[in-house]
């Protein structure tokens, strides 16, 4: 195997290499780019990237929630929020469908008539009283609908977008499964149990390279590939058969750049009724040279990389899925003299134009935004949820709405969960 590089990931040098990998390709030159638009900066620059990171903490005020008047927040001048779905509640009237408990990981999907929809798992731990709803809205941003899009199953944390439009949903339960549901509720959620039956996370799918990575809730958890059996370039991939594989990582400081290679998993099914697993042992123990990360949560594919978040340790990785290179993006214990400090990283979403935005778990409720050679910043903080947890970011198609909650509202209650849209100039000079 090849020796881990040398290289620090923390000096100037690699974070610079970082980002020119990013702006090579091509995706910082389109959506919102937050640090130059949020403070209001002027346009960005023709590499879609500002040229200084602008402290944005002068440009951070507390405002009240509309239809949420008791909750407020702080974030960057010139943004409103609106609360859109409350646990218990219909969130459209005339709706048969009243918004889910404990909503978590989220994502957004373009619709054919210009509109879109917000889907939202639902992390209640009872066996059957999981799953996932949606929130439809047309190209005005008004809510027209609200329904379930997959029923009876258990403890759905996060999941992932596919690039054909479907959403994984994540069971983050002993030998769960994950399910492919469609955003718009009209085929009924499919189990896909050749990704495997572990704790569940997240899922990102990596278009280009054709595999989909999943991360694994546990403190000595595994990142995982899953190669389809079928997954033509450009097209559909066949989730119902293929190979799960986990990582295996040469060299052991997480400060240098490292390379992976990937095993495959004997039995992705142990223990799981229904499906043949028979060994009993759990995917994680399976390969004895897996790497071991400390609390597998968010994940997303942004231009050739998976942005993956381990809250253990609090860090933020970035696996480079041609080259296969595992570098750190941010590290508590090396980057916590930077202000804001993140504990607990959790869910974790990429902008149209590069940014990182991290949702916290921890003893505050904010949503953060972080980067090679950024200096981490707030963007959102939900002031008097502090029994809660942020959760679920996702932009709307255009960029301009930002979907996320708080998931057991100012109570600390799992049935009192509540869901907001957050408006503002994403791109400087547009609102």
């Amino acid at each position: 195997m090849p020796a881990a590089t040398s290289e620090p990931v923390f000096d100037p040098v690699r974070r610079r290499l970082l980002r020119r990998m990013l702006l090579g390709s091509g995706l910082f030159a389109v959506g919102p780019v937050l640090r130059a638009a949020v403070t209001g900066s002027g346009t960005v620059a023709a590499a879609g990237l500002a040229s200084n990171i602008p402290n944005l903490a002068g440009t951070l005020h507390e405002i009240a929630v509309d239809n949420d008047p008791a909750t407020r927040m702080v974030v960057p001048a010139g943004f409103s929020v609106r609360e859109v779905a409350r646990s218990g509640h219909r969130p459209v009237p005339g709706s048969d469908y009243a918004w889910h408990g404990a909503p978590d990981g989220g994502a957004v999907f373009a619709m054919d008539d210009g509109g879109w929809v917000y889907v939202s798992n639902s992390e209640m731990p009872a066996v059957g009283s999981g799953g996932a709803g949606a929130l439809r809205f047309n190209a005005r941003g008004e809510q027209v609908d609200s329904y379930a899009i997959v029923r009876g199953t258990t403890n759905n944390c996060a999941g992932g977008p596919t690039p054909w439009g479907t959403w994984l949903s994540c069971e983050e339960i002993s030998f769960g499964l994950v399910y492919e549901c469609d955003p718009a509720g009209k085929r009924p959620a499919a189990q896909r149990p050749a990704l495997g039956a572990f704790t569940h996370e997240a899922a990102a799918v990596d278009p280009l390279h054709r595999h989909v990575y999943l991360t694994e809730d546990m403190p000595d958890g595994n990142l995982y590939r899953f190669v389809p059996g079928s997954y033509p370039a450009g097209g559909v991939a066949d989730l119902g058969s293929g190979r799960l594989e986990v990582a295996v990582v040469t060299g052991s400081d997480p400060r240098q750049t490292r390379t992976v290679h990937w095993v495959r998993v004997p039995d992705p099914l142990p223990q799981r009724r229904g499906f043949g697993g028979n060994t009993g042992t759990p995917t994680r123990w399976q390969v004895r040279e897996a790497e071991r990360f400390n609390g597998g949560e968010g994940c997303w594919y942004h231009g050739g990389i998976v942005y993956f978040s381990t809250k253990g340790d609090n860090r933020i990785w970035a696996l480079d899925t041609g080259k296969q290179r595992l570098d750190l993006v941010y590290d508590k214990r090396r980057d916590g003299g930077l202000a804001p400090a993140i504990n607990d990283v959790d869910n974790v979403t990429v902008s149209a134009g590069g940014d990182i935005l991290v949702a916290e778990d921890g003893a505050e409720m904010r949503l953060v935004v972080v980067g090679p050679g950024v200096e981490p910043f707030e963007l959102i903080n939900i002031i008097g949820h502090r029994g809660s947890e942020i959760t679920g970011p996702g932009f709307s198609p255009d960029g301009r709405r930002l979907y996320f909650s708080s998931q057991r509202g100012p109570a600390g209650n799992s049935r009192d969960g509540r869901t907001y849209e957050m408006r503002g100039p994403f791109f400087a000079g547009k609102d």
